[in-house]
């Protein structure tokens, strides 16, 4: 009974410790469901998170195209709860190498959010725009800022 009872707890263990890599998992979704974007993500990486205010936090999107960009926007804007807190436009080439060539490339931005910053859940809308401002894709996930400052791990998800 005690051999069985042990082999359930080990089970039991190895099961959880697969589960919590996902326990910050990020929800990313493209803004419309069937449209077929020119850019494909392919997920988006959070470092550290959750989000700490008054710290760096870089958000980066892996991605693909089958068609060479050579320059654009990206436009990008947070909600908390519902109401719209900020909204950006930068200059893809500021994100990233310029021209992007056809395949897989990363746009990496950063932003410290000043210590003011309401803790709790907000939601992220990037776009990005060719230079004609045709929307090449749109993706959007919801993350979390923390209460406090605490030891923060990187969050990963895919599309």
């Amino acid at each position: 009974m005690a051999g069985i009872q042990s082999k359930l707890l080990i089970v039991l263990l190895c099961s959880l410790s697969l589960i919590a890599p996902f326990a910050d998992a990020i929800d990313v979704k493209y803004c419309k469901k069937n449209n077929n974007y020119a850019v494909k993500v392919s997920g988006v990486e959070i470092n550290p998170y959750p989000i700490v205010r008054g710290k760096e936090t870089t958000f980066t999107i892996t991605a693909s195209t089958e068609t060479p960009i050579s320059g654009g926007n990206l436009v990008i804007d947070v909600s908390y709860y519902f109401f719209g807190v900020y909204s950006e436009t930068s200059d893809l080439c500021n994100k990233t190498s310029c021209p992007v060539t056809t395949g897989d490339f990363a746009i990496s931005h950063s932003q410290s959010l000043p210590s003011v910053t309401p803790p709790g859940s907000y939601t992220l809308t990037m776009k990005l725009q060719d230079g004609k401002k045709k929307e090449l894709t749109c993706i959007t996930f919801d993350f979390s800022i923390g209460w406090y400052n605490s030891d923060s791990d990187e969050a990963v998800a895919s599309i």
